[in-house]
């Protein structure tokens, strides 16, 4: 049974006031097209995706707890390559197994599972007829000495279709040296999945050094909306990107005599303020306004996951986004407790009293 109203402000605790009474008074909620059982229908349908692709789009949005909500809820774990298996799965160790990744993402109620091209693809005649697929096909890996941030392909196109794949998924490390390139091949593989009918789904991550000055410029919102609307101009269908927790990137970056970028002062005086949901709002207007749908990531396993996992939810329904998309919150743990981890974030686009500020 799905958490109520108050179940959910109990978990936010001190936070609730805030989330749940906020008001946003920056990008009006009449602009944006929101979430909804008719988003398919209502908004991708005008774009130039194929019926194949849209029958994709519809079998993940009409999966699992959430199906015709227009919220997305998705397992991703691919961190056995981007953070290293063994540091992945050590608090649980039968996630090396990736029979039990699809088996949390099944419990879990979500809309579909993502992960690497050979962890779905060893168990995908057993699977990807009961819960929608997505093929994460480029991947950082942490054994090239030393370390380096590069997102190389490890799979291609026709493997994830051939596997019953509805979606790929990829990364792009915006405002690093090699994105140029990789902004090309994923452009390139995201075409080809369009071709064959496959929805698309891009983590639109910064990675700079640079970027870390007086705070960490990765997580603003000006930078992050900016690296969204990159990654809606190469036909993702839906976004991936971390909760914005400050702002003022493009500024940060403009000091000490270096050029960098192009800024407009309304970007923080009228079209954002200093409240998270304001600030992920900003995520959202750069996804066409919603048009492209934001799913925010769960982030890192921590003390309040629980708590955590709710907050964001919040932030990310309020602010007009289309989902979550948490791992390590729900893997690193007993699948049964993942589950409810899980859960908790779909009782929060469950909840009609929740609704887009």
């Amino acid at each position: 049974m799905a958490r109520n109203f108050d179940e959910l402000s109990r978990i936010l605790g001190d936070s609730a006031e805030s989330l749940l009474s906020h008001t946003c008074k920056t990008i009006d909620k009449s602009q944006l097209h929101l979430p909804g059982g008719d988003f398919v229908d209502r908004v991708l349908a005008h774009s130039d995706r194929n019926n194949q692709t849209l029958r994709s789009l519809e079998a993940m949005y009409n999966h699992g707890r959430l199906a015709g909500t227009g919220y997305l809820s998705i397992l991703p774990v691919d961190q056995g390559i981007e953070h290293s298996a063994g540091a992945s799965f050590a608090k649980n160790p039968l996630h090396f197994d990736p029979a039990n990744i699809v088996e949390l993402a099944i419990e879990g109620g979500c809309n579909a599972v993502c992960s690497t091209l050979g962890g779905l693809g060893i168990v995908s005649r057993k699977y990807a007829h009961k819960i929608p697929f997505m093929v994460k096909i480029n991947h950082n890996e942490l054994l090239t000495y030393p370390n380096k941030a590069d997102e190389v392909m490890f799979g291609q196109v026709k493997q994830a279709w051939n596997m019953g794949a509805v979606a790929i998924g990829a990364t792009i490390y915006f405002g690093s040296e090699l994105a140029t390139r990789q902004i090309q091949e994923v452009s390139a593989a995201f075409s080809a999945a369009h071709e064959l009918g496959m929805a698309t789904v891009l983590w639109c991550y910064l990675r700079n050094n640079d970027f870390k000055k007086d705070k960490d410029y990765h997580l603003s919102a000006d930078l992050t909306g900016q690296a969204n609307h990159l990654g809606v101009t190469i036909q993702a269908d839906i976004i991936k990107q971390k909760l914005p927790e400050n702002n003022g990137g493009f500024k940060a970056l403009n000091t000490g005599g270096s050029s960098y970028g192009k800024l407009d002062e309304r970007i923080y005086t009228e079209l954002t303020s200093d409240h998270p949901i304001d600030l992920t709002r900003y995520q959202v207007a750069n996804c066409y306004m919603g048009r492209a749908g934001l799913i925010n990531s769960g982030g890192a396993s921590g003390d309040n996951d629980l708590q955590e996992a709710v907050m964001t939810a919040v932030v990310n329904k309020r602010a007009g986004g289309s989902g979550l998309i948490s791992g390590r919150k729900a893997f690193q743990r007993p699948i049964s407790e993942g589950a409810e981890i899980l859960q908790a974030i779909q009782d929060v686009y469950l909840c009609d009293k929740i609704t887009i500020a």
